[in-house]
């Protein structure tokens, strides 16, 4: 068996980013005297989720929000998926970014968000990231001592090509901070995290924050583990806390086996 710790931080986002930074050690401490060797935060984990808010708090790639990330994830020995936070560049450009980071603090992975959060649901969400952030152009797959891992971003997990491209790269294990709200969450979040581990018979973790009704954007919470064969293994509620779920990586393996749909594939008909 080739079993894998993980866990999922549901935290409540905090104005000031240092408070932020706090709350997720806080919970990175608790995941690690629990066993997790691998931990995910949310989107936007240190950012109230704001279009205005995303300019304003993003930093360089190294600055001290990287730098804590970094020291968090040697100080507690994890494999760190840092969640997404602001990134600017040496052009102004603000992107929507995830690191990951290996027990030593190295910075192994980097997604910058590809499909920008641009809505207008009748009677629900109203959103354009695209006022002030710039979107990403790659995929993102990455090694581990566990296997290969893929990353995206809540909206890019809604495109079923990416989730497929990052399976076909061999990613066993899909990881996304996401922050779907009270419109979209109900709807669609357990049954795209079911639908995308089925279809490409692997794992999906999903990390939200905890819900807070007097935010100007809430979020739904209930961050989920998902199987290869789609069945829930764990799921939260809307409350601040931490999901700690073991994942038999073998599974994938087996699944793909016994339903062998990436070998059934008709290249000839679809490319």
């Amino acid at each position: 068996m080739r079993a894998l710790r993980a866990a999922l931080v549901q935290m409540t986002v905090q104005e000031k980013t240092e408070d932020s930074l706090a709350r997720a050690e806080g919970f990175l401490r608790k995941a690690k005297e629990q066993g997790a060797q691998l931990a995910l935060l949310p989107e936007m984990f240190c950012c109230p989720y704001q279009t205005k808010n995303f300019p304003l708090y993003a930093q360089r790639e190294g600055g001290e929000v990287w730098q804590a990330l970094s020291g968090m994830a040697k100080k507690y020995d994890l494999l760190l998926a840092a969640g997404s936070v602001p990134e600017v560049d040496g052009e102004n450009r603000v992107y929507n970014t995830a690191y990951v980071f290996d027990r030593e603090g190295r910075q192994i992975a980097k997604h910058r968000k590809l499909h920008l959060f641009d809505v207008e649901v009748e009677g629900g969400i109203s959103f354009r990231e695209s006022d002030t952030l710039t979107p990403g152009s790659s995929a993102t797959t990455f090694d581990t001592p566990w296997g290969k891992m893929g990353l995206c971003i809540c909206f890019d997990f809604r495109f079923p090509e990416l989730v497929r491209l990052m399976a076909d790269q061999g990613a066993q294990v899909i990881l996304v901070p996401a922050a779907f709200n009270m419109t979209t969450g109900p709807a669609h979040w357990e049954i795209l995290f079911r639908t995308r581990a089925m279809d490409n018979q692997l794992f999906t973790l999903g990390a939200a924050p905890a819900r807070d009704p007097s935010s100007s954007y809430t979020s739904y919470g209930n961050s989920i583990v998902v199987s290869p064969w789609g069945t829930v293994l764990a799921r939260l509620d809307e409350k601040e806390n931490l999901l700690l779920t073991d994942l038999d990586l073998e599974l994938v393996e087996k699944t793909r086996k016994e339903m062998p749909l990436h070998h059934g594939r008709r290249h000839d008909i679809y490319p």
